[in-house]
């Protein structure tokens, strides 16, 4: 796992990554469901869809839009398994423990919270 400064640093360095940012309806649907609630939302997403060691459709479990998080896992590398290794240095094939998954739901509202700054919302 990453130091976050390093990471946001790295990250901004990529073509890719940095050229994610929430859309109007994804403003919008932060505004309305609040913070909090999109990070129940993000630590559900993460347990569910990335903590297997062998993820369901790894590499394509996280769709480009349609929620917060999905942006924000995409933005941050925290989209599937390889990402996760590639970017954070988290094991592939392994099970995520809590503390991995604490982590990721962390640089994720690190990166809305951003956001949030950035639009003013």
């Amino acid at each position: 796992m990453r130091d976050q400064a390093q990471l946001f640093a790295a990250l901004s360095k990529s073509a890719f990554r940095s050229r994610f940012q929430l859309q109007p309806a994804d403003l919008q649907y932060l505004k309305t469901k609040g913070l909090d609630t999109i990070m129940t939302h993000a630590a559900d997403f993460v347990h569910k869809r990335l903590s297997d060691a062998h993820p369901k459709n790894d590499g394509k479990q996280t769709p480009f839009r349609g929620h917060p998080v999905f942006i924000a896992q995409h933005a941050t590398a925290c989209c599937c398994r390889s990402c996760l290794e590639k970017w954070h240095h988290i094991s592939q094939g392994v099970t995520l423990t809590s503390e991995q998954e604490r982590y990721i739901v962390k640089v994720l509202q690190a990166w809305l919270e951003q956001q949030i700054i950035k639009f003013g919302i």
